[in-house]
C-alpha cells in the first residue's frame, strides 16, 4: 500500500501510476521474456534528463522457433539509434521501446495492448507477425484510440478494418497483392490450375478470398482446390496428393515456418516426379525453416514471396542499415540476416512514425494519428515515400513492391528475376 501511495503522490502523476500498476499485473500474467516490456534503444545524444517517448512492441517473442518479432525489434533498434543521434523527437526526447510478449495469443496480446497503452508516453504500438492476433486486437485499438503499426501482419482486414477514424497503418505486404505475385509465378512456370493449401485462421481465409478475387478477373487460371490444416498438424501428405488427384499444377501455400516443415517431410514419401512447384506466402520467412526442413527444401521446387531483400543492396541506406545489425546483433552481411522484410520494413515504419510524433507537435495519439496521414518526403530504406499514408490509404507499399524469392543453398532468401506469365495453352 505504501508504494501504491507513492506511486500515485510522487513526481509521475497519477497516469503514469496507473501505468506502472498494470504492467505489474500484465508482468505477473505474462510468461518470463528476457526482455520484456523492457526500455531500450535510448541514445545519450538525445537529452540525457529528457523523459523517453516509447514504442510499444506486442510480438510473438518467445515463440517456438520464431524469428520474426526479432526482427521488427532490431528494424526498429537501429532506427531509433538514428533518431536519437539526431536529437530525438519533439524537441530532444529519446526514443525508446517498450517489448511484450503474445507468444502469439490473441487474449495474450489484448492484456499487452492495454498495458502499454496505459503508459502515457507511449506514442504508438507496433504488432508481430500473426493476422490472426492483430486482427482480435482491432476493437480494443481503436477503443483505446492508439496508433498501430503493422511491419509483417498481411491480412487485408488489418487495415481494411471498417473503423473510422482508422488507426491502423501498415508497411507491409497485404494478402492481395501476395496472392497476384503468387499466381503470376504459377503463370510464369506454365502452370495454370491452382491448389490452394491454406491455414485455418482468417489469416488463411484472407488468402482464399484473394486468389478467388484475382483467378475470378483472370480466367485463364483455375483453382483445382482447396485444403485446410490446422496449427501443427503432422503431415499434410493427404491433402497434398488430394490436390494432385484434383489436377492441380501448383500449389498456393499459405502458412508459416513450422507448418511449411511439416509439408516438406511429408514429400519424403512422395515420387520426385510427382512433386509440384509450391509458391509460399512469407509466413515461412518468419521462423527457423529451412534449419528444421533439411535437404529435401533445397532438391523441390519451393519459393516465397518477399517485398526487400538486402542481397546486393550498395546504396547508403541499405550498407547503412547492414553496418548497424553487424555492430549491434553480430549480423555478418545480408545473407545472414533472419527475416529481413521484418528489419526492413520496421525500420522504415519507425522514421515515418518519429517524423509524424515531431509533426504532431506533442505526445498526443490522435493528433499523431492524424499527422501520420500528413508525412512526406521521407526518403528511406526500402524506397523514397511522396507520401506514405493519407486519410484514404494506410498502406505504405504497394502491390509492386511485391516479388518472389528462392531459398539459397547457404539458406538466404534470394529474388527470383521478375518474370512473364506463360500463356496457357489452347
Amino acid at each position: 500500500m505504501e508504494i501504491l501511495t507513492w506511486l500515485f503522490n510522487g513526481r509521475y502523476g497519477r497516469d503514469r501510476a496507473v501505468w506502472a500498476v498494470l504492467m505489474v499485473l500484465s508482468a505477473c500474467l505474462t510468461p518470463v521474456h528476457a526482455e520484456n516490456t523492457a526500455a531500450v534503444g535510448v541514445s545519450p545524444v538525445a537529452g540525457a534528463d529528457a523523459l523517453p517517448v516509447y514504442i510499444g512492441l506486442d510480438a510473438e517473442f518467445d515463440y517456438p522457433g520464431s524469428t520474426s518479432a526479432e526482427a521488427i525489434k532490431r528494424g526498429m533498434l537501429i532506427a531509433m539509434e538514428e533518431i536519437n543521434q539526431r536529437g530525438g523527437v519533439l524537441g530532444g526526447r529519446p526514443l525508446a521501446l517498450l517489448e511484450k510478449s503474445n507468444h502469439s495469443m490473441p487474449a495474450r496480446s489484448l492484456v499487452n495492448i492495454e498495458a502499454l497503452a496505459a503508459n502515457p508516453d507511449v506514442a504508438a504500438i507496433f504488432c508481430g507477425r500473426f493476422s490472426p492476433t492483430v486482427l482480435d486486437s482491432l476493437p480494443v485499438i481503436h477503443r483505446l484510440q492508439i496508433p498501430m503499426l503493422d511491419p509483417w501482419a498481411a491480412a487485408d482486414g488489418i487495415v481494411d478494418n471498417g473503423f473510422q477514424p482508422n488507426y491502423v497503418f501498415r508497411l507491409s505486404l497485404r494478402d492481395s497483392w501476395a496472392m497476384q505475385a503468387m499466381i503470376a509465378l504459377a503463370g510464369a512456370k506454365g502452370k495454370h490450375r491452382l491448389g490452394l493449401l491454406l491455414l485455418n485462421t482468417s489469416w488463411g481465409r484472407s488468402n482464399q478470398f484473394a486468389a478467388e478475387q484475382y483467378v475470378a478477373s483472370h480466367p485463364d487460371y483455375r483453382i483445382a482446390g482447396i485444403h485446410w490444416f490446422n496449427w501443427n498438424e503432422e503431415s499434410l501428405r493427404d491433402k497434398y496428393l488430394s490436390l494432385i488427384n484434383k489436377g492441380a499444377e501448383a500449389v498456393l501455400f499459405v502458412g508459416n515456418d513450422f507448418d511449411a516443415v511439416n509439408l516438406v517431410k511429408s514429400l519424403e514419401t512422395v515420387d520426385a516426379r510427382q512433386r509440384l512447384p509450391i509458391i509460399s506466402h512469407w509466413g515461412v520467412t518468419g521462423g527457423d525453416f529451412t534449419g528444421r526442413a533439411g535437404k529435401l527444401l533445397h532438391d523441390i521446387d519451393f519459393s516465397v514471396v518477399q517485398t526487400y531483400s538486402f542481397i546486393g543492396k550498395k546504396d547508403k541506406a541499405a550498407m547503412r542499415v547492414l553496418a548497424a545489425a553487424k555492430r549491434l546483433f553480430g549480423v555478418n552481411g545480408a545473407r545472414e540476416l533472419e527475416s529481413p522484410v521484418g528489419v526492413a520494413h520496421a525500420y522504415d515504419l519507425t522514421h515515418i512514425l518519429a517524423l509524424a510524433i515531431d509533426q504532431a507537435g506533442v505526445l498526443d495519439r490522435s493528433r499523431i494519428r492524424d499527422a501520420l496521414e500528413r508525412v512526406t518526403d521521407y526518403a528511406g530504406l526500402i524506397q523514397s515515400y511522396a507520401r506514405p499514408f493519407s486519410p484514404e490509404r494506410h498502406e505504405a507499399l504497394s502491390a509492386q513492391n511485391a516479388f518472389m524469392a528462392v531459398y539459397a543453398p547457404d539458406n538466404a532468401i534470394e529474388p527470383l528475376p521478375r518474370q512473364r506469365r506463360v500463356p496457357k495453352a489452347p
